[in-house]
């Protein structure tokens, strides 16, 4: 007999949603899952939009209305990709329906909103997991265990930086991306930088930041000649206090012209130091400081890097981005099915979505504002 199948609900069927839906295609001929997943129904905005978004993604369903896929009987996780404004209502419906819950970041438009969220979850005793997915690269793990293991010392500094070219010209148009509910840059692209800090050294404190804008106005849609003023931040630097006395800085910048993933960071301890980039994400530099090995030495993933083995037997052939939302929903499934437990949850995206408020709110203030 087969195993016990558990119905996906996906709501959405853009650039996210594909990545979930192909995730949740391909986990089970790479790991050995409790459940097996079933495409069980897909929403979008209008019955157009969801019969061919089901028919591309192998959902075996579809709707226009996600308060449907919620209430169906046959979903137990349901997958959110719809628009930031829209992850707070389907996700306090789903958590009110006992179902769990796997949102895209950021989590909701707000700190307070996220929080109420946090809160229904926590109070249902739903699984939940926000899509961070940078965090299950195998090199990111492999990087924090070096932390703990005191392998590089006490952790003195923290150097991060999410900079992508995607509104690098003055006529990018606006989107949604640029809506103040959005948040700008800092939220879309500095809550991954933030994430990984926290994932990687602990809490932040306090924060001081200095949030820009580089281009006033920008296009009212693609090829439109009216103009209207931007007011989000394409660029912010940050300083950052980590609870354990650390010191760091982040930048969030999405004009950033020539990058196009540069999720990179630098973390430098009493005795050694590492450095990584999404753009080379297969490797992890370290400097250990011994005698005659004063160069970062480079760590290619692997094998030996857990879950690397379920992709591929060899190393060098290296993971790619769809794969990492792959292990992300296998962590998921099991937690479902009680098996451990998966995160970041909906209280870690609360706490990285406060601390963007809060460099928000020093930018306003100008000055230190402590979480």
């Amino acid at each position: 007999m087969g195993k016990q199948e558990i119905g996906i609900g996906l709501v959405g069927s853009g650039f996210m949603g594909r990545c979930h839906a192909n995730a949740f295609r391909a986990v089970g001929g790479l790991f050995d899952l409790p459940l097996d997943p079933k495409l069980s129904i897909l929403a979008d905005a209008t019955d157009d939009l969801a019969q061919r978004g089901a028919a591309a993604l192998g959902f075996a369903r579809s709707t226009s209305d996600w308060q449907a896929l919620v209430d169906d009987p046959e979903v137990g996780i349901v997958a959110i990709t719809a628009p930031n404004v829209l992850h707070a209502p389907i996700a306090l419906a789903a958590i009110a329906a006992g179902k769990t819950v796997y949102c895209e970041k950021p989590l909701s438009t707000t700190a307070a909103s996220a929080l109420e969220m946090t809160k229904a979850a926590e109070a249902a005793g739903v699984t939940t997991l926000v899509g961070f997915n940078f965090l299950r690269n195998p090199m990111i793990r492999l990087a924090r265990d070096i932390i703990a293991s005191g392998e590089i010392g006490e952790v003195t500094g923290f150097r991060g930086r999410h900079a992508e070219n995607y509104m690098a010209s003055p006529d990018a148009p606006h989107s949604f991306r640029t809506d103040p509910a959005g948040g700008g840059a800092l939220a879309d692209i500095g809550s991954h930088i933030t994430s990984m800090a926290r994932f990687l050294i602990g809490p932040i404190s306090e924060v001081q930041a200095d949030c820009r804008t580089i281009f006033p106005t920008r296009p009212v849609s693609p090829g439109s000649a009216e103009r209207a003023p931007v007011k989000v931040d394409d660029m912010t630097h940050a300083l950052l206090r980590f609870e354990n006395g650390a010191a760091g800085s982040i930048e969030a910048n999405w004009a950033a012209t020539a990058r196009t993933m540069d999720l990179s960071w630098e973390i430098t301890g009493t005795k050694g130091a590492l450095a990584f980039s999404q753009e080379n994400m297969n490797e992890l530099l370290l400097w250990s400081g011994a005698a005659g090995r004063s160069g970062y030495t480079r760590i290619e993933s692997g094998p030996a890097h857990p879950p690397y083995g379920a992709f591929c037997p060899a190393p060098g052939h290296h993971l790619g981005f769809n794969d990492l939302k792959v292990i992300e929903v296998a962590e998921l499934i099991a937690a479902h099915a009680g098996q451990g437990t998966c995160g970041p949850d909906f209280r870690e995206a609360y706490e990285v979505q406060r601390t963007i408020e809060a460099m928000q709110e020093s930018d306003r203030t100008r000055g230190w504002v402590s979480l």
